[in-house]
């Protein structure tokens, strides 16, 4: 066995070492060698390493089969268990769902009668090592030490490819577990039909994150299946067809002189019937399907080509350009049907629906990074939240599998739409959604009764009232452009006022925004800016004063103003970085991470702060503040994301600042200018066009601007607009190490 052992293990070696110089037929870069899926693996990041394509159904990666919040994405690299390959995940989510449909491969017959309460007892689980593991865009791979096999994965859009090679002799297996279930997950009925000897079909449905999901799946194998054990709820049956709240089935395969098996799997919230008509054609291999994956890849990689003689940085950014491009999900099936959370099934008829929308964390630049790299899908998803809208009446706030989790604060699917709609995003009705957006924010739900009665959230009435408040403010701001834009003049006046429920909650003494009483007089004592306390008796979202207090990216010098002066804030501002990392409190939020002082790079309301300085004078510092960031709070390793990717957010902000860009107020059509880190970024837009930015000198003592031109012209502003960039051009700075205090102050 040891000599068989070491064949398939070196036939593995020898196919990676291939697969590693292998070139895509394909007229871009092959940027893709750049792209580390295990990045964020690690740590707090809640990435998994598995094969999807860009914003795919499938999302096919291994579990470890532990239920815990580092384990959210269903993996961690600290782990070197697997207990199967399930077939969606949830990329870099602080709440653990999905790893619906489960596919195990072993060599053996096992005993599924068996109940187990944690991975251990899993009969069919194998350990596995990181020497022998592969991913990258598109596939992954790695030996099952247990069992002796290999597994290779792959997708497309809607359909899975497994392909596992066995041992010479070996008896050919594989499990399916649809009662499999890790974190919030539980299933509530499943089933599975064989419906002939190479295909079986079946569904799962759940509650967990997402209350009610419905999945059904179908498969296909490429060997006939010789032996079937079906299981309901831990008992044998005796029939081609078992339903309970816990199914599985082992089935046997005749070796047929091969010891590869392959399987195509197909998923739909709808029926059966929609995943066989979402499975692939016979035609579609799993060696085509790899290759169009990584071409598919390598076109959504060079949407932005960046130069830099340091590799790492490449790794990083190509990294953080994937981890933007997975997430949304396709959710509506080839003939565009798809399950409503009330389980009418909706058509989405010229237009793809989304779902996995992390809104609180993605409206603040991953999807303003759509409207540059996949303006398609950006309208996609303004329809999909639409859809939800003609259902509930209301827009989203976190949607998974089309069900309202509820999740966070704020209602920004607001600012998404606004972003597109204001940068000239099409395929969309105006008119409804700014209807679908006035009648969110004059309902009562979520702390809008209190918030429409009193100009504020009150302290004593709601919890984390302050992040509330100003989240609530940004998102009227928002309603009141589209509202201008559309000639609702009325509109526009009415919520530009309530846009200022900020002025109620700062505090001049202290500098903070902090929590009122309904008097509208009384702060909530005592008071401790570095205090936190997740999610219960408390002002702030995830976090304490010091990192909820800057969110006023609409109106940015009447909150300085509000501070007394440029150098009053900017002080405060400074004292941000500087102070020390000490969070105060019983009950921390983890998602506090990626400090640098009380700035918390790992969550996503500190995501804008360093660019405020250019607002208050002193752009250097926003300059010294970005790069530092860039730095200090990402890297090549599987820790290399300080906090929760967040559905795209995390490296979102890394793909914008690296290139010296981040959209501070997403909804406004500009971008600040920080400092970029290569020496240029090219980004290839609609219709043949491109935006250069050149940073001349550049390096890593080489950060502060020194001047810029914007095609030729000399260009003294700390924003450019989306309308530029988007006509083409070069923006041209020259980069040096001691900062041009004159530079930027020009409004």
């Amino acid at each position: 066995m040891k000599n068989i052992a070491l064949v398939v293990l070196t036939a593995v070696l020898l196919s990676n070492c291939k697969t590693k110089s292998e070139k895509i037929n394909s007229n871009n870069e092959d940027l893709i060698n750049f792209v580390d899926p295990f990045i964020g693996t690690g740590g707090h990041g809640h990435t998994y390493p598995g094969a999807t394509v860009p914003f795919g159904m499938i999302q096919l990666s291994p579990d470890n089969g532990i239920s815990s919040w580092d384990w959210c994405s269903g993996y961690h690299y600290s782990d070197a268990v697997v207990a199967g390959f399930s077939h969606l995940h949830l990329s870099g989510t602080g709440i653990g769902d999905l790893a619906d449909i489960l596919f195990m491969p072993t060599n053996k017959k096992l005993d599924l009668t068996t109940k187990t309460t944690s991975r251990d007892q899993f009969p069919y689980k194998s350990s596995y090592s990181h020497t022998n593991e592969k991913a990258s865009p598109g596939y992954y791979q790695v030996f099952l030490e247990d069992p002796k096999i290999n597994v290779e994965l792959t997708a497309s859009q809607r359909t899975a490819f497994h392909k596992y090679t066995f041992a010479k002799n070996d008896k050919q297996s594989v499990v399916i577990d649809l009662g499999f279930a890790i974190n919030w997950d539980k299933a509530l009925k499943t089933g599975i039909t064989i419906e002939d000897q190479y295909t079986i079909s079946g569904y799962r449905f759940s509650t967990g994150w997402a209350k009610n999901q419905k999945v059904f799946f179908v498969a296909k194998f490429s060997k006939p299946i010789s032996e079937t054990v079906l299981l309901a709820n831990k008992q044998i049956v005796t029939a081609n067809k078992t339903e309970g709240e816990n199914t599985s089935a082992q089935l046997f395969f005749d070796a047929k002189n091969s010891e590869e098996l392959l399987i195509k799997v197909a998923l739909s919230s709808v029926s059966v019937a929609n995943a066989k008509d979402n499975l692939d054609a016979e035609k579609l291999t799993f060696d085509n399907t790899k290759s169009d994956a990584a071409s598919i890849w390598n076109s959504a990689l060079n949407k932005i080509e960046v130069e830099t003689p340091i590799d790492s940085l490449k790794t990083i950014f190509y990294t953080a350009m994937y981890h933007a491009q997975v997430a949304p999900v396709t959710y509506s099936d080839k003939n565009g049907q798809f399950r409503k959370e009330n389980d009418e099934i909706a058509t989405a008829k010229d237009y793809t629906a989304y779902s996995t929308l992390s809104l609180w964390d993605t409206f603040r630049a991953e999807n303003p990074l759509l409207t540059l790299l996949a303006p398609d899908k950006a309208s996609d998803i303004v329809n999909s939240m639409l859809a939800y809208y003609d259902t509930k009446k209301i827009l989203p706030v976190w949607t998974l599998y089309a069900n309202e989790t509820n999740t966070m604060t704020g209602y920004h699917s607001i600012p998404v739409i606004v972003d597109a709609y204001l940068k000239g995003i099409k395929g969309f009705d105006a008119e409804k959604a700014f209807e679908a957006m006035k009648t969110t924010m004059m309902q009562d739900e979520r702390g809008l009764n209190f918030y429409k009665k009193y100009g504020f959230i009150p302290y004593n009435l709601l919890d984390e009232s302050v992040t509330i408040t100003l989240e609530y403010a940004y998102d009227d701001w928002c309603v009141a452009q589209m509202a201008k834009a559309l000639g609702k003049n009325e509109d526009y006046q009415f919520f530009t006022n309530r846009s200022k429920a900020y002025q109620h909650l700062f505090d001049s003494k202290t500098g903070f925004m902090r929590g009122k009483a309904a008097d509208g007089k009384s702060w909530n004592e005592p008071f401790d800016p570095k205090h936190s306390n997740h999610r219960e008796h408390t002002d702030y979202t995830e976090g304490n004063a010091w990192q909820h207090s800057w969110f006023v990216p609409h109106n940015v010098d009447e909150f300085i103003a509000l501070h007394g002066s440029n150098e009053l804030f900017s002080k405060r501002l400074e004292q941000l970085f500087t102070e020390s990392s000490e969070i105060t409190g019983n009950n921390v939020s983890a998602d506090i991470s990626g400090l640098i002082g009380q700035y918390a790079h790992g969550n996503e309301p500190s995501h804008h702060i360093a660019y405020m300085f250019n607002h208050a004078g002193q752009p250097w510092r926003t300059q010294y503040w970005v790069r530092h960031i860039l730095d200090t709070q990402y890297n090549t390793t599987p820790n290399g994301l300080s906090g929760n990717e967040d559905c795209g957010q995390m490296s979102a902000w890394y793909v914008f600042s690296s290139m010296g860009l981040y959209p501070m107020n997403p909804a406004s059509g500009e971008y600040e200018i920080g400092s970029p880190i290569f020496e240029k970024a090219k980004i290839n837009l609609e219709g043949g066009k491109s935006f250069v930015i050149e940073a001349e000198n550049v390096s890593d003592k080489n950060f502060y601007i020194q001047s810029a031109t914007l095609n030729g012209v000399p260009f003294n502003k700390t924003a450019i607009s989306h309308q530029q960039i988007i006509q083409g051009g070069i923006l041209h700075f020259v980069m040096g190490s001691e900062p041009n205090k004159s530079w930027g102050l020009k409004k």
